[in-house]
């Protein structure tokens, strides 16, 4: 099971803005580094949580069906199923009708179940699901949670800017960012 970006989100959880009225910074001499923290936030709380913020396009590669019949996409919230698609022997590919499937795109993870699929030729990625993930286009659809969660590790980081460059962060997380972020972990048993 391997996931491959297609199209990246066409914009930020927070704006520059929002971070400096955090941080209650004026200027612009931080704004360079304040991006670069920005994107590692949001890198590490997706990397957390297995959510995708702000709505962007994935490929699912897998090789073979599961034996319940039931794929399970770990990229959360999943807002719809694009296209499955299936290589067989030959190497052609073959579009799986999605007439007639179940999704369970609230759940997490997000469960795909597909009527009589073709099995797949290749013995390596033979299929690929495409979809469409995230809460929504913009950073106002992201929940106040997440965003003060990643405010607070910008803060936190950017506090020790002078000890910890900017590529060897996040150094930590500051106290309280582990309770923010609690309810959006994906618990597994």
């Amino acid at each position: 099971m391997t996931y491959a970006l297609i199209t990246p989100p066409s914009a930020e959880p927070l704006t520059l803005a929002e971070v400096k009225a955090h941080l209650r910074l004026d200027g612009g001499d931080e704004d360079e580094l304040l991006l670069s923290l920005m994107k590692t936030a949001q890198a590490f709380l997706e990397g957390e949580t297995g959510l995708c913020l702000i709505a962007q396009s994935w490929r699912l590669y897998l090789d073979r069906w599961p034996r319940d019949g039931v794929m399970r996409i770990l990229k959360s919230p999943l807002q719809a199923i694009q296209s499955v698609t299936v290589y067989g022997l030959d190497g052609e590919a073959v579009d799986v009708s999605l007439e007639d499937h179940l999704l369970d795109g609230a759940g997490r993870p997000a469960r795909l179940w597909l009527r009589d699929p073709p099995s797949p030729g290749r013995a390596v990625n033979g299929i690929e699901i495409d979809f469409s993930a995230g809460y929504g286009e913009a950073g106002t659809d992201v929940p106040d949670t997440l965003k003060r969660a990643m405010l607070i590790h910008i803060g936190h980081m950017f506090a020790f800017r002078g000890v910890i460059s900017a590529d060897q962060q996040p150094a930590g997380v500051p106290d309280g960012y582990e309770r923010l972020i609690a309810p959006f972990r994906l618990r597994r048993l």
